[in-house]
């Protein structure tokens, strides 16, 4: 697929959405279509865009008020498009739509993709699906608020260009888009560093009561129900901590779970060596990148831990 219109054809109303628990490069794919869309197609077409709640620190970008979370028309689309998900299950409430649409599309960059769209479009190689988007819509087509959307994805996917996903290519497309306008510095402090007290309490809480395992190579820390209950803390308000968990000296693999059931965990898994935790989250029903994925598990927290290292022991041998 050269560009986003050569697959639109007939299309007079187009879905998009994008996976559950929206993260930087899922909210930024999205709006930036959404608004490219809303620009540049000639006409009278409905657009409609559904994600879960999307983060407060988000709105830096302007849009997410036009986010829906129901079909109350009950359109069926003539295109509805996916955006930064891996799977058709990855796309929660939403999927009901796309499977009752007319003809689908899959843009997205992540190895695990199992090109469930009519027409998939997958750079495995690329940052971000805000890389891959970048690479659909015509540059000079780019404004203000599309160049902010991409940018919030791109910093989001590669940890603000650290992680080894970061090319010279994403490196371009990011001075680009910082030539269009982007605040680069609001943005990266707003949506990246900048935390509440209660954030910083609750990663105050887990760096204390983390643990080495596996000889120092391998370091945990969970978050129960209690502790978010404790702080009013919803599940967005952990962001960070397993990346701070991550930068520990001589460590292998990073893992942070939380509670989000009785006996049910969220695990996150970031690794700095040769583990590849994408294939250990898949193992488990999960995905994500070679370098940090994700999943859920059940089972208690020693349970879950001991399930893990079993895999991740296999990966650094």
């Amino acid at each position: 697929m050269k560009s986003i219109f050569d697959e639109i054809k007939d299309a007079r109303t187009i879905g998009i959405a994008g996976h559950v628990r929206p993260d930087g490069d899922c909210v930024g794919s999205c709006l930036a279509l959404y608004h490219y869309l809303k620009g540049n197609l000639p006409g009278n077409f409905v657009i409609d865009l559904y994600l879960e709640t999307v983060p407060d620190k988000f709105q830096i970008i302007g849009g997410t008020n036009l986010i829906k979370q129901a079909n109350t028309e009950g359109i069926i689309y003539d295109l509805f498009i996916s955006l930064d998900s891996s799977s058709l299950d990855r796309l929660g409430f939403a999927q009901e739509y796309f499977d009752n649409a007319r003809r689908t599309m899959n843009i997205d960059h992540h190895i695990s993709n199992t090109n469930f769209a009519l027409v998939n479009h997958v750079e495995e190689k690329a940052s971000s699906a805000c890389e891959v988007l970048f690479g659909l819509i015509e540059e000079e087509k780019i404004d203000l608020t599309i160049a902010k959307a991409l940018y919030l994805g791109i910093i989001h996917d590669t940890g603000v260009f650290k992680h080894s996903n970061t090319s010279q290519k994403t490196m371009n497309i990011a001075g680009t888009l910082i030539a269009k306008g982007v605040p680069f510095s609001q943005m990266i402090d707003e949506t990246f560093y900048l935390k509440s007290y209660i954030q910083n309490q609750i990663l105050g809480r887990c760096l204390l009561e983390s643990m080495l395992i596996m000889d120092g190579k391998c370091i945990v820390s969970s978050v129960n129900r209690k502790i978010l209950d404790f702080y009013n803390a919803v599940p967005a308000d952990l962001d960070g901590i397993i990346d701070q968990l991550r930068i520990t000296q001589g460590i292998e693999v990073a893992i942070l779970l939380y509670e989000t059931d009785f006996h049910e965990y969220k695990v996150s898994m970031r690794a700095n060596g040769m583990a590849d935790v994408r294939k250990i989250a898949a193992y488990f029903g999960g995905g994500g990148h070679i370098k940090a994925a994700g999943c859920t598990m059940h089972g208690t927290l020693h349970d879950v831990v001991n399930n893990l290292t079993v895999h991740i022991e296999h990966q650094l041998s």
